[in-house]
Order: C-alpha cells, then sequence, then structure tokens
C-alpha cells in the first residue's frame, strides 16, 4: 500500500516538532502504522516518543559504518527505531540529521538520508501514514524535498500569533505555490495556530492568505511542562480530546488543501500586525562612518563646472570609475599642477594631467589597495613616485 504522507512546517522554537510527535503518536494509537521522520539537523523530534532519549541519526549511523569499513552492513534496524506506546502499540521514528554543528549543508544531509532510505525500500514499507518533521527554512533545496519532489502530499504548517512564526509560514506558502507552477502536487493543508493566546493575529493572515486554520492549540503552561519533560500531552484530558478529534478529521480527509493560496507581499504582511514600510530610503554609511571620522559626509567635486580643465575632468572621472574612489576637492597649481583629495581622507599630486595618465593611474591603484598608510602621493614622476 501507498503511505499518506505529510510534512509539517514551521519556524524552530514554535513547538512544531512536539505537536508533530503527538500527531503520530495518536495515529498510532488508533491502529495505523507510522513512521516519523525528523527532518531537522538538530535531531529532536522524536525526543518525547523516546522519553527524552535522543535518537542516532541516519547520517551519524552511516559516518560511523564507512569510517569503520562497514558501509555494506549498514540496515534499517541502525536507522530506524521502535517507540512503544503501550497497549501494544508501537510507532516507527528516524531521524535524519545532518553535518557535525559548522561543518557542512544541513539541507544536503536530509537530501542524503531520505536517498539511503529510499534505497532501502521506503516506498515498498506497509506504512499507513510517514509524518514529516521539517524546519521551517525552505530557502535551502534540502529542506524543501519533500515539497520540489512531491514527496509529502499534504503539507501542514505550524506557527503561532508572533511575527516570525508567521512569516515562516509565509515563505513555506510562496515555496509550495512556486513548486505547484512547475508540475509539483504537494498541497497547504492548512494551518495549526500552537500556544493560541485568542489575539486572533494568525486567524487574520490565515483569511488573508486562503489557508484554512485545522486546529487551535490553546497556550497551556500544563502542556508546556509536558513538552520541557519529553513527555506526550495525552494525559491532560482536553489536549487528548483535541488531538483526537484532530486525528480523526485528518484520517477521514475532512480537511482539503484550498484551491488557491496567496502569500502575501512584505506591505501585505506588515498590515497584519497593524505596520508598515517607511516611505524613506535608507541612507548609505559613508567611508568617514565607518572610518569613525566626524568630518562632514564628503561630497563629490562637480565635473559639470567650468572652473576646471578637461584634462582634469577626465582625470577625476577616471579615478572615480576606475579605482571606486569619490574626489573631494581638485585643484590646479601652477608648481604642483593636478592635486586631487579623496574621501578617504590622502591627496595624490598627477602635475599635468595628460602626461602618463595610465601610469599614474595605476601606481594609484596598487597603492590605495595596499593597505598601506599615507597621506600623499606625489605620482608626477613615474619612474620614482613618492608617498609618505
Amino acid at each position: 500500500m501507498t503511505p499518506r504522507m505529510i510534512a509539517i512546517y514551521g519556524k524552530g522554537g514554535i513547538g512544531k516538532s512536539f505537536f508533530t510527535a503527538n500527531l503520530s503518536a495518536k495515529l498510532a494509537l488508533k491502529g495505523f502504522r507510522v513512521l516519523q521522520l525528523g527532518c531537522d539537523p538538530k535531531h529532536d523530534s522524536c525526543n518525547a516518543l523516546f522519553g527524552g532519549r535522543s535518537l542516532p541519526t541516519i547520517g551519524d549511523q552511516w559516518r560511523l559504518f564507512k569510517d569503520t569499513g562497514r558501509e555494506k552492513e549498514l540496515d534499517v534496524r541502525h536507522m530506524i527505531f521502535k517507540a512503544d506506546l503501550g497497549r501494544g502499540v508501537q510507532l516507527f521514528c528516524a531521524e535524519l540529521g545532518g553535518p557535525e554543528v559548522g561543518r557542512g549543508c544541513g539541507g544536503r544531509g536530509i537530501s542524503f538520508g531520505f536517498g539511503l532510505l529510499e534505497e532501502r525500500g521506503l516506498a515498498n514499507w506497509a506504512l499507513d501514514y510517514i509524518v514529516m518533521d521539517f524546519l521551517g527554512d525552505v530557502v535551502c533545496g534540502g529542506f524543501a524535498t519533500p515539497i520540489a519532489k512531491s514527496l509529502a502530499e499534504e503539507i501542514i504548517i505550524v506557527a503561532s500569533h508572533d511575527r516570525m512564526s508567521l512569516y515562516s509560514a509565509n515563505n513555506i506558502a510562496r515555496a509550495v505555490n512556486y513548486f505547484q507552477s512547475i508540475g509539483g502536487k504537494s498541497r497547504v493543508l492548512g494551518l495549526v495556530i500552537n500556544r493560541d493566546d485568542g489575539s486572533g493575529v494568525a486567524e487574520r493572515f490565515a483569511a488573508q492568505t486562503g489557508i484554512p486554520v485545522l486546529v487551535k492549540i490553546p497556550y497551556s503552561p500544563a502542556a508546556r511542562a509536558l513538552s520541557d519533560q519529553c513527555k506526550l500531552l495525552f494525559e491532560l484530558p482536553e489536549m487528548d480530546y483535541l488531538f483526537d478529534q484532530f486525528v480523526n478529521k485528518l484520517h477521514r480527509r475532512e480537511f482539503v488543501p484550498p484551491e488557491k493560496v496567496t502569500p502575501l507581499e512584505y506591505d501585505e504582511f506588515l498590515a497584519v500586525f497593524g505596520a508598515h514600510e517607511p516611505d524613506v530610503e535608507p541612507q548609505g554609511a559613508t567611508m568617514d562612518d565607518l572610518m569613525g571620522r566626524t568630518s562632514a559626509a564628503a561630497i563629490s567635486i562637480d565635473l559639470d563646472s567650468p572652473e576646471y580643465s578637461p584634462d582634469s575632468k577626465r582625470l577625476v572621472w577616471r579615478i572615480m570609475q576606475e579605482l571606486g574612489l569619490k574626489v573631494v576637492r581638485l585643484t590646479e597649481e601652477p608648481e604642483r599642477g593636478v592635486v586631487v583629495q579623496t574621501e578617504a581622507g590622502w591627496e595624490a599630486i598627477f602635475g599635468d594631467p595628460a602626461e602618463e595618465t595610465d601610469a599614474k593611474i595605476a601606481i594609484l591603484s596598487a597603492l590605495s589597495h595596499s593597505g598601506e598608510r599615507f597621506h600623499v602621493a606625489d605620482l608626477r614622476y613615474t619612474a620614482a613616485p613618492f608617498y609618505e
């Protein structure tokens, strides 16, 4: 039989993994054969199902066997583990994991883990449900795997009323829409509002995007305590009833994916929270700002001014275009010739602006990029330039 594949997405820290664990457990307790896949490098999706025990990840197991030359011995029993829910009920669990912290791409680790499971016949296992717990950062291709490859039939987004979790929800909906546009089959089923405080913000977001609200899980200090203790919620009657009803509707397919989901543009998203993006453009930092100087902001000279000769203007234009330096002062002196001062605070003496211009520009470029500290560069004699 073909398992029903559901991917749970949401911002980290929103309670997504705890929601997923309780969802998978309730499905198993109703007699369904369920595999929960933790698809997050921090690999804590299944902790509550094992009383706080952290499972070895598929990635770690593969590295262990590879490093000891036993790659061919890596079997499903080294990657898939059984959670005992009591009353003879078992739930299959795995953590795909990722690279060691700071040593690689987490999304690549997820894709690699999926590959190992597919090699071992994942599609042919006798399962009713595969529930995947995914990090909400779908910018990374690895975390978008179930959407991109249409592995997940349905996408459930977990969010609360805070701006960042709904921002992630908006991005997830945008990713699903993109892959639909190129033939993807995954669909957003709806939004789970976790830790509902009654403020209604998430409902406003859902209404504007066209994403149905599947269930609202109220904020509960007792539920938070159980989560912290790596225990399931079912010892709380109100939570047990809520998950029971939710799973019944999910299995009977009473939740229907919306025909159209419309992710919000940035200004529309801010409006959900009563905010708006200012019309004022941000002011760019100057070199004085970055160098900690207190002088007035440098203003480039006006190359249209008639007080400068054409040769001097061409020289300054080349300095600004080729070296990326702002010239804030230009003088034409009888003895030193053309003298320019840049926004960096140093000046360059060029002499005749039409004489050996290429060589002088090249020397100035090398000097300005050398890291040497100087306040004047005399480039009148290219065979023996001088700076101090």
